[in-house]
């Protein structure tokens, strides 16, 4: 799987940097089995997903459980790879805001 590792958040469509990176540096990290984690700001949550092929693009696509601020929240979303050591991705929160993001492989 192209996609395990770790992913360090580089840009947001919705939010600055000074947001996304206001805990932790923001990343997204995939392991086997389809399974990650998250965070960015004060989000967090786990993964749960897989790669599917919708014609010559593939993608990781996943749905998430986790926090907001301290409340629970949840969504979908999915990453591909966008050049080597470079993913693009959406994420999205249940009946919420949406963002897009790139983010760099941690070598």
């Amino acid at each position: 799987m192209d996609y395990k590792g770790t992913w360090h958040i580089y840009e947001m469509e919705l939010w600055g940097e000074d947001y996304f990176n206001m805990e932790v540096q923001a990343y997204v990290t995939i392991e086997g089995a389809g399974l990650g984690h998250f965070q960015f700001g004060l989000v967090s949550g786990e993964m749960d997903g897989e790669v599917i092929k919708e014609g010559t693009i593939e993608k990781f696509d996943f749905t998430w459980d986790g926090n907001d601020e301290c409340d629970s929240a949840s969504g979908n979303g999915w990453l591909k790879i966008r050049e080597k050591d470079v993913i693009e991705g959406m994420i999205k929160f249940h009946r919420g805001d949406r963002s897009t993001f790139l983010a760099r492989r941690v070598k």
